[in-house]
This record gives C-alpha cells, sequence and structure tokens, in this order.
C-alpha cells in the first residue's frame, strides 16, 4: 500500500503551490531551488539547459510534475554528460516518486545516502554508471518500490539480505556489477516475489534452499560462481517461465527434476549437471533451451520442442546422443 503523504507535507505543497499561482507559474517554488542546487552540484551540464530559473520548472527536460499539487514528481537523467556523484540534493524531493540515472559513464562515487529520505518512491533505476561502493542497507526503507534497478555498475561488497524487506517489488535487477558472497536466504522470503536478476557477478556458495517457497516467473542467476543443487528453482505446482543458470558451478541430477508446465526457457549451459533428459520435458512449450557444455547422458526424449532446437543445445556433454546430436549406438 502506498505511504500518504502526511498533512503538514501537504499543507506544505498546498501553500507553495497558492503562492506560486500568484506568480503565474504552476512549479512548486521550494521544489525549483532544490533543482536548480541539483543542477550547480553537476557541474551545470549541457543536459539541463533548459533548467532556467527564468521558466516553470514543470515544463524543463528530464522531470515532470504532479498535476494536481505541481511538486516534482520524477528526475529522469539518463545519455547525457553528466559527471561526479548523485547530489544529496535529490533527498530534498520529498514527493519524487521516480529517480533515474541511467547510461551516465562518468557519474562515480558511491549510492546517494538522501535517497532513504525519499519515502514515495516507486521505481529506482540507477544503471549503466560508473557508481562504486556496496548497495547500500538503506535502500530497504523505501517500502512503496516497485521497480529496483542497479544493473551494468561496479558495485561491490554483499548483497544485503534486508531487500526482501521491500514488500511491493515487481522486479529486482543487480545484475552485471562485482557482487561477492552468498545470495541471501532472505530472498526466499519475499512478500512479493519479484523478477530476480543477480547475474554476470561473483555470487558464491549454494542457491538458498528457501528458494524452493519462491514462485518467480523470471529468475537468472546465470555468470556467477554458484554450485551446489538448483532444483529448488523448479517445481511442478510453481509458475516459472524463464530460468537461467548458465556458467556456474551447479552440480545436480537433471533427470529428477520436476519441471512447471509454464516453462519457456531454460539455460543451463557450462554446468556440472549429471543425469538425463527426462521425458517430462517433452510436455513444455518450450522456446529457448541449452544444456551444453554439462555431464547429461543418454538419449534426448523425442516429442514436443526438443528436435526444434539445435545440436549446440545439447553438445559437448559426457554421452548425450539422439536427435539432433548423433544417434545413440
Amino acid at each position: 500500500m502506498a505511504t500518504r503523504p502526511t498533512p503538514l507535507l501537504s499543507l506544505l505543497c498546498l501553500f507553495t503551490l497558492l503562492f506560486s499561482l500568484a506568480h503565474s507559474e504552476l512549479c512548486n517554488p521550494t521544489d525549483k531551488k532544490v533543482l536548480l542546487r541539483i543542477k550547480a552540484a553537476l557541474n551545470n551540464p549541457y543536459l539541463l539547459a533548459s533548467w532556467n530559473p527564468a521558466n516553470d520548472c514543470c515544463d524543463w527536460y528530464c522531470v515532470t510534475c504532479d498535476s494536481t499539487t505541481h511538486c516534482i514528481n520524477s528526475l529522469t537523467i539518463f545519455s547525457g554528460k553528466i559527471s561526479g556523484q548523485i547530489p544529496a540534493e535529490v533527498g530534498d524531493l520529498p514527493y519524487l516518486e521516480t529517480l533515474e540515472f541511467h547510461k551516465l559513464s562518468n557519474l562515480t562515487g558511491p549510492i546517494q545516502p538522501a535517497i532513504a529520505k525519499l519515502k514515495h518512491l516507486s521505481f529506482l533505476r540507477l544503471s549503466w554508471t560508473n557508481l562504486s561502493g556496496p548497495v547500500p542497507d538503506f535502500l530497504s526503507k523505501l517500502k512503496n518500490l516497485t521497480f529496483f534497478d542497479l544493473s551494468f555498475n561496479d558495485l561491490s561488497g554483499y548483497i544485503p539480505p534486508s531487500l526482501s524487506l521491500l514488500p511491493n517489488l515487481n522486479a529486482l535487477h543487480l545484475d552485471r556489477n562485482k557482487l561477492t558472497g552468498p545470495i541471501p536466504e532472505s530472498f526466499g522470503k519475499f512478500t512479493k516475489v519479484p523478477d530476480l536478476y543477480l547475474s554476470h557477478n561473483q555470487l558464491s556458495g549454494k542457491i538458498p534452499a528457501s528458494f524452493a517457497n519462491m514462485d518467480f516467473n523470471v529468475i537468472d542467476l546465470s555468470r556467477n560462481k554458484l554450485e551446489g543443487d538448483a532444483s529448488v528453482v523448479f517445481g511442478s505446482n510453481k509458475t516459472t517461465q524463464i530460468v537461467d543458470l548458465s556458467r556456474n558451478l551447479l552440480q545436480f541430477d537433471l533427470s529428477k527434476v520436476q519441471f512447471p508446465k509454464s516453462l519457456t526457457s531454460l539455460d543451463l549451459n557450462h554446468n556440472n549437471i549429471t543425469g538425463s533428459i527426462p521425458v517430462e520435458m517433452t510436455k513444455l512449450n518450450l522456446q529457448f533451451l541449452n544444456v551444453s557444455y554439462n555431464r547429461l547422458c543418454g538419449q534426448i526424449p523425442v516429442g514436443g520442442k526438443l528436435q526444434s532446437f539445435d545440436n549446440s543445445s545439447y553438445f559437448h556433454n559426457r554421452c548425450l546422443c539422439g536427435s539432433p546430436l548423433p544417434s545413440c549406438k
């Protein structure tokens, strides 16, 4: 449930709105001052050239205003020549619902602690930058987040277990960083199960047993150093559609896995998976399959979509045979 603005903040916003209307400008004057401080902190980049004090800030590029209160509710800065760190002043936009710094290769430093003040934030994307340091624990205070994206950065350290306390997440992107350590066991206890993207990191250890309780629609743990049994990701009663566990150190018997009937994409390549391909997989409406570079044996079952994939989906296994690979002897 979204947090409602406090009466004091609503009264303040209404007062400043009435004041601004008297001066023929819709933009909240307090928010306008904050935006100009943000521009100055970023060294007045050309991308923010429209942020002219003489103009209504609701008409400025990269921001939007609430249609009723005219307070700033969105700040989206992307694909420009921005350098430096995320300004602390972003935390002084109390009604912000969307915050995005995206495709800014010269944006550096840690994730700004002032972001924790944005209690109404539902969309947070800080991606394709050079942000570094840890994924901060304080982000778990943003209880209204539905979309959380910190991908394609230079973040390091452990994943904070407290992120599982975010009750409204639809998607969590921590992929393509330098994160280490295990996947938190608490990630098997999300109130609402998000699409989970943790690929291209240096995560190690086992996939949490608590994942047996999670019905992820999409789960991508590829290109890490995860080991052990991954069968907890699957389950006949789940509605999972996309699973990518490729390029890890996983070891389990594929023939014992119970796959959800909803599965459309399965990538297990470059692991140490044993057993055989179960006949039940012929009942799946697979659009993508790759089990290459494992230790599978036996004949590939005939039927369903299994023969619609070429040999690259199956090759480099221990003794797997049958179409589209050479016939079994």
